[in-house]
């Protein structure tokens, strides 16, 4: 019914990671309903709502999907652009319908909307896991979020529903009326004004760092309370530039993290459908994606385009044919 367009879907278009495999259907944030079940499934039927995040399979039985972390199986295989286990190449939400082992499906709460809840399925996820395995989401405690965009609207929402302190951290001064106003922010650091930099210090437990641009990082990681973390989960073309002193003075961290488990992917929309947690988004049609493309490399969107795919794509699909 609907399918989020992710920064990640633009990278591959392009091939700008240099592992595009063509034709590419691109999209990892999908939401829909169920229309057919194997004969094997247990967990959902037909008419049951449900979404497809980042991946579609993994091995199912090493030691990492034991343990519910299917993300960081070494054989896992993404929505699009990835070789599945029989051979055949994925395609993704970009479609008028996916097939996908059950094991992958998360169950939409009937709170949750498809179109604002299909983004959580991957830029959900991703703020909402680090957040929990690296102890961001204690209530009282202060976390920064660097980039105001998909990800860093999202990671503002879970840090005040987990009860925390929230400053947004941009170099866009235009954003800081929404990040407080429209967002709850609880405030806003200008990361190209100096006297805002130097009252910031040292004031923040963790920084979820979203920004896939090449930034100079060394002065965030002065906004660290000792043992405090930066987690990355941006993806900057470049490689990251670090003095040690950054990171072994007053103890701090930098680490990553890559979307989430399948109990973890649950769990998160699950919450978010409990607090209201929702993406910013711009809903368009499937003859709009090439245009929406173009603005979503201009960072002109707040904050995620969502294709409806259940009226638009089959008229789009006409038109072109004809």
């Amino acid at each position: 019914m609907f399918c989020g367009i992710c920064h990640s879907d633009l990278h591959s278009i392009k091939n700008e990671w240099q592992n595009a495999i063509y034709p590419i259907i691109p999209g990892h944030e999908i939401a829909g309903v169920v229309t057919e079940v194997g004969k094997n499934v247990t967990k959902f039927k037909a008419g049951d709502k449900v979404g497809v995040g980042c991946m579609v399979n993994s091995c199912q039985s090493c030691e990492n999907c034991n343990q519910g972390f299917e993300n960081n199986c070494p054989g896992i295989i993404f929505t699009y652009n990835s070789v599945d286990r029989d051979g055949t190449v994925t395609y993704g939400g970009y479609s008028s319908m996916v097939v996908v082992h059950e094991r992958f499906v998360v169950r939409f709460p009937e709170a949750m909307p498809l179109d604002k809840g299909a983004p959580l399925l991957c830029a959900g996820i991703t703020v909402y896991s680090p957040m929990k395995y690296h102890g961001l989401n204690v209530p009282g405690m202060h976390v920064g979020v660097l980039g105001l965009g998909g990800l860093g609207h999202v990671a503002v929402k879970f840090g005040k529903a987990f009860g925390m302190k929230v400053t947004v951290i941009s170099s866009s001064p235009g954003k800081k009326q929404e990040a407080i106003e429209r967002l709850g922010a609880d405030a806003f650091v200008l990361s190209k004004n100096a006297k805002e930099m130097q009252a910031a210090l040292g004031t923040m437990d963790g920084i979820i760092n979203t920004v896939s641009a090449n930034i100079p990082v060394a002065p965030l990681l002065g906004l660290l309370k000792p043992n405090g973390k930066m987690i990355l989960v941006g993806l900057p073309e470049k490689p990251i530039e670090i003095p040690p002193f950054a990171l072994v003075s007053r103890n701090k961290t930098l680490a990553g993290s890559c979307i989430g488990g399948m109990a973890d992917t649950q769990e998160m929309i699950d919450m978010a459908a409990k607090h209201g947690v929702t993406a910013d988004i711009e809903v368009i049609g499937a003859d709009y994606v090439n245009a929406a493309m173009e603005r979503l490399a201009k960072a002109d969107v707040r904050y995620r385009f969502v294709i409806d795919i259940g009226n638009t794509l089959g008229d789009c699909a006409a038109a072109v044919s004809e």
